[in-house]
């Protein structure tokens, strides 16, 4: 049985707790807060796990007096093992799911999910005993990895708010678009973002995207919503595209960077030629050339 304590209730503390104690060979000796005596936190335990804000993290490790055989884990996606200096069995541990609360939380860190998981061996032993699929990240790639994460769930919330946005002028709720959304995901996973993709910005649709900006342009924040829309337009085009990019290059070989994509987007959108010589030149986001429109 291997013995942990818990500082942080939040969704992530209270998840990983009701999780690890339900495998039947993790037991919990104590949960701390903000508000309690830190320095023996290690004191007669295997593990001692840090789930607090991202923030806090350093200063908790800090406060906690090291133990040498005690392991410290925390499971922040963005931060490496340094964060837990002086701590001499340093490891984290990052689920990639979201953790709306402790009861769906638990079921989810042992449903099979993938795990960011860095320094020492009990990191791999917890993802293991949670039925998870340990993937190492070294310190130098936290923060593309983290990255990835956000755009992988943040992200995507944030879309779907703009789905629900643009679905609610013509009368349609967000669940309308449950199906739509499920399948393009699924596809995505099954087959690879490039076979997965279809639209306008795929086939270069210009006249149906122009009749898309058209209408974001009459609503509320249209600005806001203009420029997520071309974003993704943007992400998708270079997407359909990727083909062309992973050629090989050389003499009589075409390719693709990412200065033509933006010339190619701005060029069909706004019917306007684009000086991509000068330093000035960005792929567009595209609220920055907004005036062109």
């Amino acid at each position: 049985m291997t013995t942990f304590r818990l500082i942080g209730a939040g969704r992530a503390g209270r998840s990983i707790h009701q999780a690890l104690e339900a495998t039947g060979r993790y037991r919990c000796v104590g949960i701390l807060g903000r508000d309690d005596d830190l320095a023996d936190a290690a004191q007669g335990v295997d593990l001692l796990i840090i789930a607090t804000p991202d923030q806090a993290v350093g200063e908790v490790a800090r406060a906690v007096t090291p133990v040498t055989s005690t392991t410290v884990l925390h499971l922040s996606g963005s931060l490496g093992l340094g964060v837990l200096i002086p701590h001499p069995r340093r490891a984290s541990v990052h689920p990639l799911v979201p953790l709306p609360n402790a009861e769906v939380g638990a079921l989810r860190l042992a449903s099979g999910i993938s795990f960011a998981v860095a320094g020492d061996s009990m990191a791999r032993r917890v993802v293991e005993d949670l039925a998870g699929r340990a993937f190492a990240v070294a310190d130098g790639d936290r923060d593309r990895y983290h990255a990835a994460a956000a755009i992988a769930a943040n992200h995507l919330v944030a879309l779907l708010g703009q789905v629900e946005r643009v679905a609610a002028t013509v009368g349609l709720p967000l669940d309308a678009f449950a199906g739509l959304v499920r399948a393009a995901t699924d596809d995505a996973m099954a087959l690879g973002p490039r076979q997965a993709l279809t639209g306008p910005a795929m086939r270069g649709d210009w006249d149906t995207v122009e009749r898309h900006r058209r209408e974001l342009r009459t609503m509320a924040g249209s600005r806001t919503e203009l420029s997520g829309y071309d974003a993704m337009v943007a992400m998708a085009r270079r997407l359909s595209l990727e083909e062309a990019e992973s050629v090989p290059t050389g003499p009589g070989v075409p390719s693709v960077s990412d200065v033509d994509l933006g010339r190619d987007l701005l060029e069909a959108l706004w019917d306007v030629e684009v000086d991509v010589a000068g330093p000035e030149f960005q792929v567009p986001a595209l609220a920055a050339v907004e005036d062109v429109a």
